[in-house]
């Protein structure tokens, strides 16, 4: 029996088969839930000091993941945090790295590891991995991009998931897969937009 939409239906398959491959898809996780978790919306919450005081209980490591990155707060937190010792990497898109007001440039000549994903339209995670291999670990996540205008003027949330380690560590993963794809500001910088 043939389908009313014949050809098209196969050859819509066969493409769709090609695309999924090149995602390299994997079935999700299931990773038991553990820990704390805290909620912000904003601009009712202060979701901003909420994420501030993620990155001011940072012992030892902070990778973050952002889209649109302008908020002088936290690339101040980020630094300060670099100062007292904690290791800072930071992934940016490449649109929103050359945005007006975009706080990448300041945390790049602050000496922190930054590195642009090219790799993707828009790389819009909004993550910060914080200490990912001890119980005090944290995974800062949700709609809430580092900017004011999340702070004041958009709907948004933000989850602050404490002590899931195997948690922290699959973000840890994805971050550092992402980063392999990554170039180095620096190197950015001295391609063409």
């Amino acid at each position: 029996m043939r389908s009313a939409w014949g050809v098209p239906v196969l050859a819509a398959s066969l493409l769709f088969a090609q695309v999924v491959s090149a995602f390299d898809a994997r079935a999700p996780r299931t990773i038991a839930a553990r820990g704390t978790v805290e909620v912000a919306f904003s601009p009712r919450d202060d979701a901003q000091a909420v994420l501030l005081r993620a990155v001011a209980d940072a012992r030892k490591e902070i990778y973050v993941q952002s889209y649109l990155f302008t908020s002088r707060a936290i690339a101040a937190a980020l630094e300060q945090a670099q100062r007292r010792g904690v290791r800072v990497e930071v992934l940016a898109d490449a649109g929103a790295s050359r945005q007006r007001g975009s706080q990448i440039p300041k945390l790049a000549e602050a000496g922190i590891a930054v590195a642009i994903e090219t790799a993707y339209a828009n790389a819009h995670n909004k993550v910060m991995v914080v200490d990912p291999h001890g119980d005090r670990c944290a995974v800062v996540t949700g709609s809430y991009n580092f900017t004011r205008s999340a702070r004041e003027r958009n709907a948004e949330n933000l989850l602050v998931l404490r002590g899931n380690r195997p948690l922290a560590l699959a973000y840890l993963d994805n971050w550092q897969r992402h980063r392999a794809q990554a170039v180095p500001y620096r190197a950015f910088l001295k391609q063409p937009e």
